[in-house]
């Protein structure tokens, strides 16, 4: 075979011909480009960056990019190209970018298909409208459910004295079953607001077995002195309309800079108990508010029955967590959140589903499959739990008519939680039917309202992933940032502070796709579960316990702990993405850990709350950390640069432990070094002028050593440095991160 680096041909084909190593997809990828560039004049021919690999380079004047898979991957940036090419570049490796990633073709035969049967995606997608329990303006009550695997379908409850075979359903096509109540002689429905009903299931042995609808709002956990288990049951939610909550308040502008405030409404309680819908209105959202997040992403609102499974094992997808209050409570707390300006995302899991068969979608129908793959390709051995079955139609429409309910009839305004690892994008195993209805969800939300705001939970880095579907992407707006969180707490973990090397930390935080959306965060909630720390817990550990008080004495651990924490959230804040997110509590550096109640523990509910006193108590250091997390937000607000492009680092110095980039108009010095501080260190920049100090770490009001005067002027000077056209001289404190901006030219 001969060297492809040697040969010398016009004709690409030539090349792939030779080049040993280029699969079909591969070739695929650079006919396309190859014919969107030949479609350019030869005058105004856009040249792409060389390989860095040496597979391929261009000959001469000729616009061919780069033949290496690698660069396509990375979407290596073009050093001047027209907008056609990489936009080419785009679709061609989103369609075809690796053997088991989903040709658009299929996405797009999901959506002739939807569109062409049951009323459109309009009508497809709600589902909701038609399956499940329906009253009629005459009082009669229509209930539809899907359960192909069915011999027979009964409804059973208090309306009919529980006697199960007594209303049976009459069997449609498709696996559809349906039942007419007629209203009672003297007009009222048969079945009243919250009426306790079942579904019974008649399987193909001739068992009878009793089940909750799929499509059930409302379920409720018997009390345990009522002694009867702890299966959830159906209650018929259809309250007077003097009883419905009526929305006060329109949604507030999409915000252009993200900044998440994580929380669970369960434990947003003072008090060890579950909190409520109301209570997170009345005495959360305030807080949010104040400490200038712009967005609520609220775990465990979808029925689960462990309520230890943080809401990951989803058993009513259709019903808000009764342990919280009811549907109007719920939506009381979303308007609520809308009047104060927040945008409300709801954490969705699609990914899986509990395992629970009597109060779960499990074995619905009476088989194994139903909503599920049968087999081994129907189970997350990690979670324990069902994995979808994403190419059965009544799947798709049970889904995505999932996400557009808890859009339309509550009022959310977007969905992060969608999850993936490398491993489930590329390979032999890859399930591609799972980037089909990712696609498909994407492309349905954006269609239905294109403010909704989606997120990816995605540690693979996949390409595309953050593109719209109409350039071949998959259509989510950001992915969460999740090796940035990993990073912290191994340096914590594993490493003494003058061991940090700036520029792993600097990688860590830049290392994303280029015109792909972030969200950067320092710590998940995951890391303050039991058995795991926070990042102000793997700080100063027990010295919380003794030394929090501003009247204690002065201790070294704490003084490092709440330096290190300011600047960690806000190098992340600034460096790490378009949007950033942080998980309740941890903006004031809550102690201990979350656990909540479980056999194991009592079924205590000590740690599964927020102790809202400790940063309300004057008296205790908390309140620094809080207040630096509420300036390090205005300040976001203010200039604006999550939503003004990356930054540009101009120096990591490993011996000074110095890092300082350029973002939105502003530089942003740190000084990581444990015990050196420097007096006129040379930072650079693009833009001339004078420049103060707007933010500092160090300000007494963040519990700091106010060693930067925020009076002091800094004018640039001319003269280059660190690749910059001019230069400022700044005093960089040990342990500290200044904000500068331009004042004046």
């Amino acid at each position: 075979m001969g060297d492809a680096m040697k040969l010398k041909v016009k004709d690409i084909e030539t090349l792939f011909s030779t080049d040993g190593y280029l699969r079909p997809f591969e070739r695929e990828i650079r006919r396309r480009v190859r014919i969107t560039l030949e479609a350019n004049s030869a005058a105004a021919s856009p040249h792409l960056r060389v390989c860095q690999h040496q597979r391929y380079q261009s000959l001469g004047t000729d616009p061919r990019p780069c033949c290496c898979l690698q660069c396509l991957t990375l979407m290596v940036k073009p050093v001047a190209v027209e907008e056609d090419v990489t936009s080419v570049l785009l679709n061609a490796y989103a369609t075809l970018g690796a053997p088991s990633f989903m040709g658009h073709g299929v996405l797009q035969e999901w959506l002739d298909k939807i569109n062409q049967g049951d009323g459109g995606m309009d009508q497809f997608t709600q589902g909701y409208k038609y399956y499940g329990l329906h009253f009629q303006p005459d009082n009669s009550v229509i209930a539809r459910e899907w359960a192909p695997g069915a011999k027979n379908v009964y409804l059973a409850g208090d309306f009919n004295n529980w006697h199960w075979e007594s209303h049976p359903f009459k069997k449609l096509e498709f696996g559809k079953w349906e039942l007419h109540l007629p209203p009672n002689a003297d007009g009222s429905p048969q079945i009243k607001h919250l009426s306790e009903i079942k579904i019974i299931i008649r399987n193909h042995s001739d068992h009878l077995l009793d089940r909750l609808s799929p499509w059930a709002k409302y379920v409720v956990q018997p009390p345990k002195e009522a002694n009867q288990g702890v299966n959830y049951k159906q209650y018929v939610w259809q309250p007077p309309e003097s009883e419905r909550y009526q929305r006060q308040h329109s949604r507030p502008a999409r915000p252009k800079s993200l900044r998440i405030y994580e929380c669970h409404v369960g434990i947003a309680s003072q008090e060890p108990r579950v909190g409520t819908y109301d209570e997170f209105a009345d005495r959360i959202v305030p807080r949010i508010k104040r400490q200038g997040y712009n967005c609520i992403q609220v775990m465990a609102i979808m029925e689960h029955a462990y309520y230890a499974s943080f809401g990951y094992q989803v058993t009513s997808f259709y019903a808000a967590s009764s342990r919280c209050g009811n549907p109007e409570q719920l939506k009381r707390m979303i308007d609520v959140a809308h009047s104060h300006g927040l945008y409300v995302l709801l954490d969705v899991v699609h990914s899986h589903a509990s395992k629970n068969v009597q109060d779960g979608l499990n074995q619905f129908d009476g088989t194994n499959s139903c909503f599920f793959h049968d087999g081994a390709r129907g189970e997350h051995s990690l979670w324990d739990s069902r994995l979808f079955n994403y190419v059965e139609y009544e799947v798709l429409r049970f889904l995505l008519s999932n996400l557009r309910w808890w859009h339309d009839e509550y009022n959310f305004d977007g969905y992060p939680g969608f999850s993936g690892d490398y491993n489930e994008y590329f390979g032999l195993n890859v399930d591609t039917d799972v980037l089909n209805y990712l696609g498909l969800a994407n492309h349905m939300l954006h269609t239905l309202d294109p403010e909704v705001i989606t997120i990816a939970e995605d540690v693979s880095g996949m390409p595309t992933l953050c593109r719209p579907v109409s350039e071949g992407g998959i259509g989510f707006d950001y992915r969460l940032g999740m090796a940035i969180p990993d990073k912290w707490i191994e340096l914590l973990k594993e490493q003494s502070d003058d061991q940090w090397s700036m520029g792993d930390v600097v990688h860590t935080l830049t290392n994303r796709r280029w015109m792909e959306n972030t969200v950067a965060y320092a710590e998940s909630h995951d890391q303050a579960l039991v058995g795991d720390k926070t990042i102000a817990f793997w700080l100063m550990d027990k010295e919380m316990y003794t030394h929090m008080s501003t009247q204690s004495d002065s201790s070294l651990i704490i003084d490092r702990g709440l330096a290190l924490h300011k600047m960690i959230r806000l190098i992340t804040h600034a460096l790490g993405g378009e949007a950033y997110l942080n998980f309740m509590g941890n903006e004031f550096g809550h102690p201990e850990w979350l656990d909540f109640p479980r056999v194991g523990n009592n079924d205590s509910y000590h740690y599964a709350r927020r102790q809202w006193n400790l940063v309300d108590d004057n008296m205790l250091k908390y309140k620094y950390l809080n207040e630096f997390d509420r300036a390090m937000n205005e300040a976001e607000q203010r200039y604006g640069w999550l939503h003004s492009g990356p930054a540009y680092v101009s120096w990591k110095h490993e011996g000074d432990k110095i890092i300082a980039f350029e973002r939105a108009g502003l530089v942003f010095v740190f000084n990581f070094h444990i015990h050196q501080s420097f007096t006129g260190y040379r930072v650079g920049t693009n833009w001339a002028g004078t420049y103060q100090a707007v933010l500092s770490s160090d300000d007494p009001r963040f519990g700091g050593h106010n060693r930067i005067d925020g009076n002091v002027k800094h004018r640039s000077d001319p003269e280059g440095y660190a690749g910059r056209s001019n230069f400022i001289e700044v005093y960089s404190p040990s342990r500290t991160a200044v904000v500068y901006a331009r004042v004046s030219d």
